[in-house]
């Protein structure tokens, strides 16, 4: 972890994962530590490990639906894909990856009623001939996994991995998953525009003021206060705040996206419950209509050859089906937040011919400009 952390500063991301970066004087009372010296703590990690805060929208409850895009790109164009993707306004992410081949991969939010069309421009990849096997995967939310204590050695304050213990441990975790990563009845909208606008502001920095909410927004803060309190809260609009740091060195580890299939839904929950305290793992989110999980993992490379020997021994055991991957080239990914522009009385405006216009014009200008070469 660095020179200088405790078991005090684990415990204080954990409970800033789980409490939010707004509730920093419960924190100190909930672990027994003067308040300033639980700020000063939070100040000095931030800027020894570059932490964020982000909320995490519970999209399910404000009508939108997750996807995954992963497409392979010809050679000469992985640029250009990777332009293709933001084509479509409602992107949360995209990244670049490799595996057998180099390739990109977006993270959408949709709303619900358009998911064919969004099939239909995610078709319009390979039908222009920009990507090869671009696959579509609907998703819940994603849940988020923050730093616990849990593999962290007290003595040498560094990570120790348990991996044979982790296998013991998948058969006797519970088969009731969370409610993150059950697969939702509806996607109704549950909240109203001043609401969006907040949500998009916390996705940027959980950590910030209603009073610079409020200056951003041209409202007052106690406004800010009443809907976030009252509306987002009470409803349920955010999923957790995430905590996010590298937790290893960036140096000798690697950012992976897994798909991980099983026999039954029995044996996807105990896999996803013995996940949701482990170091290497950032999110979680289970595939619509399948006994399939998918993964945001961070490994250092000689951890990541043990994981797989896991997953093999796991095959073996009749505890997984099967799993697919590809690493994540951290330094080429772009995000944004939720399209509150598009958010207009209630419902989402999805104009499905404009993303198709901007895919087109992103593979026109990149045909020009080859010809000017």
């Amino acid at each position: 972890m660095g020179k200088g952390f405790d078991t005090l500063d684990v415990k204080i991301l954990e409970h800033l994962g789980r409490y939010g970066p707004r509730n920093v004087s419960s924190i100190a009372r909930k672990l027994g530590v003067p308040v300033e010296t639980t700020r000063k703590k939070i100040k000095r990690l931030i800027s020894q490990f570059f932490i964020t805060f982000h909320a995490n929208v519970y999209h399910t409850k404000i009508g939108l639906r997750k996807a995954f895009v992963f497409a392979d790109a010809f050679p000469g164009y992985e640029e250009m894909l990777l332009k293709c993707l933001k084509a479509n306004d409602f992107w949360l992410y995209v990244g670049r990856y490799y595996s057998g081949c180099e390739g990109c991969y977006g993270v959408y939010a949709i709303p619900k009623d358009h998911a064919l069309e969004f099939e239909e421009f995610v078709q319009q990849l390979e039908e222009a001939e920009v990507a090869r096997n671009a696959q579509l995967f609907w998703s819940t939310c994603l849940h988020t996994v923050n730093l616990t204590d849990n593999w962290v050695d007290p003595e040498s304050k560094n990570w120790s991995f348990h991996w044979t213990e982790w296998l013991e441990e998948i058969p006797s975790e519970g088969t009731e998953l969370p409610y993150t990563l059950v697969e939702p009845r509806d996607y109704p909208v549950e909240a109203d525009y001043i609401d969006i606008l907040i949500l998009a502001k916390l996705e940027v920095n959980s950590a910030v003021s209603f009073r610079d909410v409020a200056r951003i927004l041209k409202m007052t803060p106690e406004a800010v206060s009443y809907h976030y309190k009252n509306h987002i809260l009470k409803q349920g609009l955010l999923e957790k705040s995430q905590v996010f740091f590298l937790r290893f060195d960036e140096a000798i580890s690697d950012f992976f996206v897994f798909i991980f299939r099983f026999p039954d839904g029995d044996s996807m929950a105990k896999f996803a419950l013995s996940l949701l305290d482990k170091p290497f793992v950032y999110s979680l989110g289970k595939i619509i209509g399948e006994n399939a999980l998918i993964a945001h993992l961070f490994f250092p490379r000689m951890e990541f050859r043990r994981f797989v020997y896991s997953l093999s021994e796991l095959i073996r055991r009749g505890l997984l089906q099967t799993y697919e991957y590809v690493i994540e080239d951290f330094s080429l990914r772009s995000a944004q937040t939720i399209s509150y522009e598009y958010f207009k009385e209630g419902s989402w405006i999805y104009d499905h011919d404009k993303h198709v216009k901007n895919l087109e014009n992103v593979i026109e200008n990149a045909a020009l400009r080859k010809l000017k070469v």
